[in-house]
Parts: structure tokens; sequence; C-alpha cells
């Protein structure tokens, strides 16, 4: 296989050569552009080459999905550099229709049916695996298009002819098949009356069936290249997913990723989370089978459930639970100057103004916040004293702060708690 294909590259690039010189005596930019795709013929014949060295190698420890992708760059390379080739031919074609050269007819028609010859000859005598996957899974181009439509009249004339023409031509044959009907007819106006700008028109025609038909490969190659998910598969693709959810055992299908690895093939990963009581090797080979018929490289990751559900504590309270680990005492800055406060109303003194009429000892507002820390182990007592407290005896269970001359307090009904975290005012006392 491989000589076959060395073969008619060598034959390509002399017919390439002999059509090159042909295009400078003629000095006709239409042949010029049909040349073009004997070139891209050659780029094809070397994209062949490289799919059957692929098809040889088998995936490293560097490649580990293999070398599939090798292809898919070949013939995106292959459809850009012909895109490129058209642009050039639009812009030469804009300088001429300035200045418009004569062409000599004299090998302008030998140059076509042997570049017609061989471009039809290598089509059809050579299984080009990537580029027919690629003209059969691209968009149509408007080429094709167009001639599907005429088709189907001349198919509802002719029914035998069908078998040919639908659903869709060969987008290589198509163009090799326009591009030499439009030198034919470039050949006939000069011949008739010398109208040399109809080879002009001839080449910008041929261009734009040449960017035409390239441009759908080469998006199609791209998104490969970008490790899309065909938009042909992913209904599909979600149907498994749903079947593989429903498995016995499984609990969630998560971070599930599915890419095109080359032409046909399809490449994921998949997180399956299953119970703990799950049969793990079991899982692993129903969620393979599911996913196998579509995604031939597949790397499934089964992690059994880890969800820890947190105790409810029942008892007593530990002896440390309101106790802190540490005793620090961190000043803040004075907010008021001490003198301007009233110990009563925690609120600025006003010797002109009466007192207010509510008085809340609102702790935060105008008293420095202090955090104390009890390094004691002894807990806190919980008898709770819920009958009502005077007044004056809450002045008296505030919190000391340093630089203030009165002892602002907290409005609670808690009096077995000491006056100051930290501190222990029965000193010398035993403890409870």
């Amino acid at each position: 296989m491989s000589w076959k294909i060395l073969l008619f590259g060598v034959i390509n690039l002399i017919c390439t050569g002999f059509l090159l010189m042909w295009c400078s005596s003629t000095n006709s930019i239409a042949l010029t552009a049909y040349t073009y795709l004997t070139i891209f013929d050659l780029f094809s014949l070397m994209t062949c080459l490289i799919s059957y060295w692929v098809t040889m190698r088998k995936p490293s420890p560097v490649y580990s999905f293999g070398f599939e992708r090798l292809e898919v760059l070949a013939v995106f390379a292959s459809t850009v550099l012909a895109q490129l080739g058209a642009l050039f031919i639009l812009k030469e074609s804009a300088e001429r229709f300035l200045e418009q050269p004569e062409i000599h007819t004299g090998r302008l028609l030998v140059g076509t049916f042997v570049a017609l010859s061989f471009n039809l000859f290598t089509m059809l005598s050579i299984r080009n695996k990537p580029f027919a996957y690629v003209s059969e899974a691209a968009s149509t181009s408007w080429l094709q298009e167009h001639v599907a439509d005429l088709s189907r009249s001349l198919c509802g004339i002719i029914p035998g002819l069908s078998g040919i023409f639908l659903p869709r031509m060969n987008p290589f044959v198509l163009i090799d098949l326009a591009g030499a009907f439009a030198l034919c007819i470039t050949y006939m106006l000069i011949e008739i009356n010398n109208y040399f700008a109809v080879d002009t028109a001839s080449a910008i025609a041929i261009a734009l069936m040449t960017f035409g038909t390239m441009y759908p490969m080469s998006v199609y190659s791209g998104k490969v290249l970008l490790q899309t998910t065909p938009p042909h598969v992913i209904g599909q693709l979600d149907k498994l997913i749903r079947e593989v959810s429903t498995l016995d055992g499984v609990l969630e299908v998560r971070n599930e990723h599915f890419w095109t690895l080359g032409f046909g093939s399809l490449a994921g990963s998949v997180h399956v989370r299953i119970r703990r009581d799950a049969n793990e090797q079991m899982v692993l080979a129903h969620v393979t089978n599911r996913l196998y018929t579509l995604v031939s490289t597949l790397t499934v990751q089964i992690f059994k459930d880890d969800w820890i559900r947190p105790a409810l504590l029942s008892g007593p309270v530990a002896a440390n639970v309101l106790n802190f680990t540490d005793h620090h005492i961190i000043p803040v800055p004075l907010l008021k100057g001490a003198d301007d406060l009233n110990p009563v109303t925690s609120t600025p003194a006003k010797p002109s103004s009466p007192p207010p009429e509510f008085s809340f000892n609102t702790p935060g507002k105008n008293v420095n916040p202090v955090i104390l820390l009890n390094t004691q182990t002894r807990p806190y007592g919980f008898g709770l004293n819920h009958g009502h407290t005077p007044y004056s005896n809450m002045l008296n269970q505030g919190l000391g702060v340093p630089g203030i001359g009165a002892t602002q307090g907290l409005r609670t009904g808690f009096t077995n708690i000491p006056s100051r975290y930290g501190t222990n005012n029965r000193i010398g006392q035993p403890r409870p």
C-alpha cells in the first residue's frame, strides 16, 4: 500500500511540474487555479501515507492515546493550505481585472484534461480514509447543495441517476468536474470572441469553489483538534449516562468528559460513586459495557460513598466546654472619654439636659471591647436564677474595663456567673 502511494506521489510531482510550465506559457490564471487542485492531491497522498503509518503504530507511554491525531492535523493543514492558495488566486485575479493580459489557448485545453484525468484517477484508485471520513461527516458546501438541488430535478426525470448524484456527490470529484467545465467554457469563449476576461472570471469561480469546499472540512477537523464533542453523538451520550446512573449500586455519575480523539473515535473519562456494599468490579464492567458502544477509549474511576454522617451527642456536657484554653486581655483604645460617661445610662452626660427617658446599658457602643479567656478548669454552674433581679444589683455584675473608673455591666439574669471572666472572686475559699 505504501509503495502505491509513493508511486502516485511521484507521478503527481511530474504532472504538477508540466502543468505549472503550461500555466506560464498560456498566461492563464484559471489553469493555475486548477493546478492548485493537483497540488492539493499531493497533500492528500501525504495524508494517506500518514494514515497508513498511524495504523502500524501502537500507543506508547508518551502518547497514551496513540497517533490518531496526526491524521486530523494532516487533514486540517491540507485544507487550510488549499484555502490559502484560493485566496492567492483571488488576489491575482483582482489585479488582472485592472490590466487583463492576453491568454494563449494552445495548451489550455490539454492541461485541463491532463489535470482532470490525474485528479480523478488518484481519487478513485487510492482509498484515502481520513478525507473520506471528513467529506461525509463535515457539513455540505454550497457547491454540493446547488448540485444536489439540480440532481433531484434530474433524478425525477431519470431515476437511474439517483445512485450517482444522491444523496450528495463526493466534494473532490465535484470540484474537479466543475473546474474542468469552467476551463472548457473559458477556452471556447477565448477562441470564438477573444474574450480574455473570462479567464479571470473562471479563476475566481474555481477559487471560490475551492474555498467553499475546503472550509467545512477545516472547521470539522479544527473542532476535532480542539477536543470537542461531536454534536450528533451528544444525545446518545446523554442517554447512556442516564442508563449508567440507574445501574444497581450506582449513586452518582459526575465529571463526565467526552471528546473526539480521531476520525471516528471518541475518548472519555467519568467518575462513578457507588454504595459501600456494591461490588466495584461488577459496576465497572456494567459501566464499561454501556459506554463502550460509543466511546472507544474510556477511563472510569470508581469510588465508594465516603459521606460520614455526624453523630448526635447525648449526655452531660463536658466540664471544659464553656472554658477557653487561654487567658488574654486585649485592650482597645477608648471610644469616648471616661469623664463623659454616665455609669447608669452608658450615654454621655449632659448637665444641661435631663436624663433620657429610656436608659439601656448597651455594651459595644461606649464600652471598650475586651476579650477575656478563662484558663480555669472549673465548670460554670448552670443554676440559673430566673427571678427578678433588682436594677442596682445588675450594675455590680459588669465588666471591669481598664481605664474607666466606673464598672459598666450587662443586664443579665445570671447571678452565679463571676463578675469577671478569667478571675476568681472567691479567693481563699474552697471550690464546690
